[in-house]
């Protein structure tokens, strides 16, 4: 394999190594942020209210809706490390070209059928009539862009199942950049509006994509992407789906869980809508640090589990979780401290900036407290267990959710009261999932122990 973009995760110090792999990640997921916010931006500055509504209320639906694919990717990523870790060369290849094929598939289905449900998803959670057309417009040509934004992602996981991602930063940067060029051209000089923010939108991702494609081509074996060997390998893709499918579920549920936020976020008009979607800007760029860390404890528990390297298993999960916890809480801080500032990047509206700083304070002050149960998930995948997370995370975070919209909001209906639902499930769910982490580690060691202990009398 190609060393000089690896990171050696079952040898040596740890830290240094988590912050190696999960900083490059969180700049890769920031600075696509950063872009994505360019469309809502730059919607809201020359477009209209209306129009930067429109952009980013429509983050929950996609999100719902491919959710389940990117969950698919971080299966991947989890079974081509294990597989790293235990040495198994040929079972790479077939499990890369396995990757490959189903990143195309997933994309062309997607591209297939995002335009005919993008109207009845955005009918059912209430979109407002002033918003709805531009609404449907935007999330017709994003999914069209569908088969671009899946290569990308189950390519990135391929390579950072070997500890490279900063070659997937790469490609986020130079899309990204062509991203806001095209929409300050097509919006700005074009007057497209939500049309040519959408445009960009596809443009960047298939040059990224390009790029990724590029880069597995020319990676060495056995990592390498041949286009003659593109098909499904059973096994391997069982092994993936075992994975994949439960976290990919998990990000569907908790995504509804949003989009019946995003309903009563609604009902408070596009004033609500454009400055929620403004505020969360903010929330993604904290929430990518603690992403950042639960790739690095899955990537590095599926190495070292498979390499059976338990007590370096623990020392992944307590660090990751350290880390996260605090360079995340560091960043709330700042956003929260300069709040004003920072929402001014997006709009000018005093009606706006108003639901935008309750947002701020209500939820971005803790958004830390997601690193609770996404690093502990993290970590319990990298040891193949996928379902107990996402059933926990589920319970503890979607269906908690929507308890609290029929109940506690039904009751004392406030857009303060609605945002106050995030730090009060995250609570719930981290102290769920990290007792369900210590459960399963503590047997999974056993379990190992037990099996070399028994080994050992036979060889005996």
């Amino acid at each position: 394999m190609n060393r000089k973009n690896e990171i050696n995760m079952i040898d040596g110090p740890i830290a240094l190594r988590l912050l190696l792999f999960a900083l490059p990640f969180a700049a890769s997921s920031i600075l696509q942020q950063v872009f994505n916010s360019a469309d809502v931006a730059v919607a809201g500055r020359f477009a209209g209210t209306e129009a930067m509504a429109a952009v980013g209320s429509n983050a929950p639906v996609i999100n719902l809706i491919i959710n389940i694919f990117v969950g698919m990717s971080l299966g991947a990523n989890v079974v081509i490390a294990t597989l790293i870790g235990r040495n198994r060369t040929e079972n790479i290849r077939t499990a890369v070209h396995t990757v490959f094929s189903l990143a195309l598939l997933s994309g062309i289905f997607l591209a297939a059928a995002g335009p005919f449900i993008a109207k009845p998803i955005l009918e059912a959670i209430g979109t407002p009539e002033e918003v709805f057309v531009l609404a449907v417009l935007y999330l017709r040509i994003y999914f069209l862009g569908m088969p671009a934004v899946m290569v990308y992602n189950f390519g990135a996981a391929i390579l950072r199942s070997k500890g490279d991602s900063q070659r997937p930063l790469y490609c986020l940067a130079v899309s990204g950049i062509l991203n806001v060029a095209l929409n300050l051209l097509l919006v700005t000089v074009f007057g497209m509006g939500v049309a040519g923010v959408g445009i960009a939108t596809v443009i960047s991702n298939v040059l990224s994509a390009l790029m990724i494609l590029f880069f597995l081509l020319k990676e060495e074996d056995p990592l390498r992407l041949d286009l003659r060997k593109l098909g499904m390998h059973r096994a391997q893709l069982l092994r993936i789906v075992k994975i994949g499918v439960p976290a990919g579920i998990q990000g569907m549920v908790f995504s509804f869980s949003n989009i019946c936020i995003q309903g009563g976020i609604n009902s408070f008009g596009s004033s609500a809508m454009a400055g929620s979607a403004a505020a969360l800007n903010f929330e993604y760029f904290s929430y990518f640090i603690v992403s950042a860390f639960t790739q690095a404890a899955t990537t590095f528990t599926s190495q070292n589990f498979g390499a059976s390297q338990f007590e370096r298993c623990k020392r992944i999960w307590r660090l990751s979780m350290i880390f996260s916890i605090l360079i995340t809480g560091a960043l709330c801080l700042v956003f929260v401290l300069f709040r004003k500032s920072f929402i001014m990047i997006y709009t000018v509206e005093p009606a706006v900036i108003s639901f935008a700083l309750v947002r701020i304070v209500h939820v971005e002050s803790l958004e830390f407290l997601t690193s609770t149960y996404e690093v502990s998930a993290g970590a319990l995948r990298g040891m193949g267990h996928s379902m107990l997370p996402a059933v926990l995370t589920m319970a503890g975070s979607c269906l908690f959710r929507i308890v609290w919209l029929e109940t506690v909001f039904r009751k004392f209906r406030s857009f303060e009261t609605l945002m106050n639902v995030y730090p009060v499930t995250w609570i719930v769910t981290g102290a769920a999932v990290m007792a369900a982490y210590f459960i399963v580690r503590r047997k999974e060691y056993k379990r190992h122990a037990d099996a070399a202990q028994s080994a050992g009398r036979q060889i005996r």
